[in-house]
């Protein structure tokens, strides 16, 4: 999932959620006649620099389908923080769109609501056969063992992204691959108003995505293996004060970041204000910001030693965007073919080309625009160091109550006061108390 940052009520909504998805209801502008609308409505995530960038992108994909299917798409960007309150709601009131961007990691919360369509074997023959699909990007899409409640249609990892001449400037020849080159390499870049690395400590989703990396580097979940919470644990309390003391004690994040949200760290690493910044397919976004691809590398996102790799060599969750369908759509065969459209090999190949993602389709893959040595370190990401966020009905919750941990902790070392384990172990112990009991 990319840039994402909900809202605190998201933890309160979804236990509605649960109950009242049973009551059905019907999407916006439908209901009433049972005559086939000729149209769909679309809430697409905000994947470019800019809404208005995904407008651009997406735009002229919609007028091709209309013009192969006579079906019109009317089109919604949300942005990331509006987005996973805006689904939440929409499966409480039935009124919402036909079809739907959502963030990988909430596809099993979404799925636990019965809001949207699953999609077992019949649905995915009608878009070509779920064999099309790369693997990993399959994991991500519902609870193991049920019909997945959503198809992938970007793919994403981790990498770390940093600036070539703030590095030559600064005598440094490579970038780090640890965790502790990262922290004395920094302290190198972080001087005269300029820092080392971004972060962006009020969006809430990519705190989590960073200490759940970090987690999985001091061999914590997060959840237990029956599903229950389990944010207190040694390792999840040395994942967040390691994130947070990047800016409190090691002093190579600047303490504005603390307030900062989507795109921020983004803007200031484009802008050579920082020399690096940990993001998720991030090369479309520099470019629309003006950077030259000479002028940013990018590597593998840190470990504690060693090379990537599995366990507590992770160094990334499995990052992406799936596309579901709302169950209740009086367009259903229109939306099977939406999907199968923008699942399709063409478009897949144009719209990851566009936001430097990687197709989750396995065609799509071959295609000589992701062969870039920047894609080459994402794909491998994928296929060798990446991990699922818990595919747990509670995700979604563990997201807004963690991340909020971990940006109220940002703010205290912004104003001086850097984390401590006890201060840490506090607000994951307060975080833990905000979950549903199970």
């Amino acid at each position: 999932m990319r840039r994402i940052r909900a809202a605190a009520v998201g933890a309160v909504t979804l236990p509605l959620v649960l109950t009242a998805a049973a009551c059905g209801g019907g999407s916006s502008g439908h209901g009433g006649s049972n005559e086939q609308p000729k149209s769909l409505t679309y809430w697409a995530s905000n994947q470019g620099a800019s809404i208005e960038v995904d407008k651009k992108v997406l735009q002229p994909e919609l007028d091709k389908f209309e013009k192969e299917t006579g079906i019109k798409v009317k089109l919604e960007v949300v942005p990331w923080a509006d987005l996973l309150n805006r689904i939440l709601t929409a499966t409480t009131s039935g009124q919402g769109p036909d079809v739907l961007n959502i963030g990988n990691t909430w596809s099993a919360s979404l799925q636990s609501s019965g809001a949207l369509l699953p999609w077992n074997a019949e649905n995915f023959e009608a878009i070509g056969g779920k064999d099309r699909f790369v693997p990993s990007a399959l994991g991500s899409t519902g609870v193991r063992g049920q019909d997945p409640a959503a198809v992938p249609l970007y793919s994403m990892a981790y990498a770390l992204y940093y600036n070539k001449s703030m590095f030559k400037n600064a005598g440094i020849e490579k970038p780090p691959a640890t965790w502790d080159e990262l922290v004395e390499t920094g302290k190198k870049l972080s001087k005269d108003g300029k820092w080392a690395l971004g972060a962006e400590g009020s969006n809430l989703s990519n705190n989590i995505h960073q200490v759940f990396v970090l987690g999985k580097q001091h061999g914590a979940d997060f959840f237990t293996a029956d599903g229950k919470a389990d944010f207190t644990s040694d390792g999840a309390v040395a994942a967040v004060k390691q994130y947070v003391d990047l800016m409190g004690k090691d002093k190579i994040v600047a303490p504005g970041n603390a307030e900062y949200a989507q795109n921020q760290s983004l803007s200031d690493f484009a802008n050579g204000n920082t020399a690096m910044v940990l993001w998720q397919t991030a090369s479309a976004t520099f470019q629309a910001q003006g950077m030259t691809e000479d002028e940013w590398g990018v590597a593998p996102a840190p470990v504690p030693s060693g090379a990537p790799g599995q366990g507590t060599a992770t160094n990334s969750m499995v990052a992406g965007i799936n596309l579901a369908v709302f169950k209740n759509t009086r367009n259903i065969d229109g939306a099977k073919k939406f999907v199968k459209f923008m699942t399709s090999d063409g478009e897949q190949t144009i719209l990851n080309t566009a936001y430097g993602s990687i197709p989750p389709v396995k065609a799509a893959q071959q295609d000589p625009a992701f062969n870039t040595p920047a894609l080459a370190v994402l794909r491998d990401t994928l296929a060798t160091s990446a991990t699922a966020l818990p595919q747990v009905p509670e995700e979604s919750q563990f997201e807004t109550v963690v991340g909020t941990a971990v940006k109220e902790l940002f703010a205290e070392a912004a104003a001086g006061r850097p984390a401590t384990t006890e201060s840490v172990r506090a607000k994951l112990e307060k975080a833990q108390q905000q979950m549903p009991k199970k």
